[in-house]
């Protein structure tokens, strides 16, 4: 194992905020990447550091205030990109326009810059204006009624699932332009819609419509390859268990683990079709056995039987789970207002090079005087003027 990262060498400035951008480039900055993460100055901006969102998705990232609505600010991003390998934001395309930091003019600084720009909808097009977050994404993208019970009102999902994917995706692309630049010698501009990557994972529902004419439905918890497939309540207050029969093999199992009732030996069940044309009344009857056992109980049984089962896990159910404790998931990290902090591990491991943990998300303007001092060169009388004049 070597102690090189596999990104050492590249820097990036990261404009982007919320959790898609700033996922992206934690993963970058978790395999060594220099991330320099550009701060507002802004009062709200000063207790960030408290919140629990803001340390997840920022650390290992460097830390700099900046005021982007003076001309002085501005002069110094374009001496941080003259230095730099990447920038990325996923502001509405406008915004970084407007600074006069496209990357049109940005590659006239720095002719083999990358430049990702993770939007709604992509900088081009009738919607590039659109401002939206993880649900108003999954709800453009199609997953939210997918994702919906028959005949109710969309629901969404219970976590922003867009803003994931779509930093994903920017990584994987920013990593692709990085190896281009090292084999051609030239930048690039990357243009992801959230939206699209969103749309990318319905490929069946796409495909069925194109091919076959057929409108996508909401199922809710149902599935076309499993019989019983849901989601079904235990008991306590909150207690839920996901079940999921796929073959007749695992359809005795799951029986076995029932204890063999007299309602699993009816013929309308003998089969996976008659099972999946039966649902509603199937459905019914597990629940009826779940809500006598605890969720964990209940996975504990049909798992034993070879049946795929998983208690529905809260927050504080995760942070006490043995598989993810064994597998290294949670990490610690030393906050210098918070002291020690849980994080999740990043889920890529690399053998040679792996992920390091190094630091906290960064305080407000906490590298400040090794950005602008040591690598831009400002003495301590110029910043400190900066300071002065409310520009860092």
């Amino acid at each position: 194992m070597t102690n090189q990262s596999v990104l050492r060498g590249i820097r990036i400035l990261d404009f982007s905020w919320v959790l898609a951008g700033p996922y992206a480039t934690r993963m970058l900055a978790d395999f060594g990447a220099e991330v320099i993460k550009v701060q507002p100055l802004l009062p709200e901006a000063e207790d960030k550091f408290s919140r629990g969102y803001y340390n997840t998705w920022n650390r290992n990232k460097l830390g700099i205030t900046l005021n982007l609505n003076n001309p002085e600010g501005v002069a110094l991003v374009k001496g941080l990109v003259n230095i730099s390998d990447a920038v990325v934001e996923n502001f509405t395309p406008r915004v970084m326009a407007n600074w006069g930091l496209d990357y049109d003019r940005l590659k006239k600084i720095k002719p083999d810059l990358i430049m990702l720009s993770l939007s709604t909808m992509g900088s081009t097009g009738r919607w590039r204006d659109y401002t939206g977050f993880g649900p108003t994404i999954q709800a453009f993208s199609g997953i939210t009624f997918l994702t919906s019970f028959p005949g109710k009102p969309p629901l969404g999902l219970g976590t922003a699932y867009a803003d994931h994917i779509a930093g994903l995706f920017a990584c994987l692309a920013l990593l692709g332009a990085v190896e281009y630049r090292r084999r051609t010698g030239e930048g690039q501009y990357i243009d992801v819609s959230q939206v699209e990557a969103m749309a990318s994972l319905l490929g069946d529902a796409i495909l069925d419509y194109q091919i076959e004419g057929r409108e996508a439905e909401a199922v809710g918890n149902s599935s076309t390859e499993a019989a019983p497939h849901g989601v079904y309540r235990c008991k306590g207050d909150d207690r839920w268990c996901a079940i999921a029969v796929f073959t007749d093999d695992e359809w005795q199992g799951f029986k076995r683990a029932l204890g063999n009732p007299p309602w699993a030996g009816d013929k309308r069940f003998a089969t996976f079709s008659g099972r999946l044309k039966n649902k509603a009344r199937l459905d019914r009857l597990v629940e009826e056995w779940t809500k006598k056992h605890t969720a964990e109980e209940a996975m504990a049984l049909l798992q034993k039987q070879g049946v795929a089962a998983g208690a529905v896990q809260a927050a504080s159910d995760l942070v006490r789970d043995p598989q993810l404790n064994g597998r290294g998931f949670f990490i610690e990290l030393d906050h210098p207002g918070l002291g020690k902090t849980v994080s999740d591990a990043v889920p890529i491991r690399l053998s040679e090079t792996p992920a390091k943990y190094s630091r906290a998300a960064p305080l407000l303007g906490q590298d400040n005087e090794y950005v602008y001092g040591e690598l831009l060169g400002l003495s301590r009388g110029e910043l400190t003027e900066l300071k002065k004049q409310g520009i860092i």
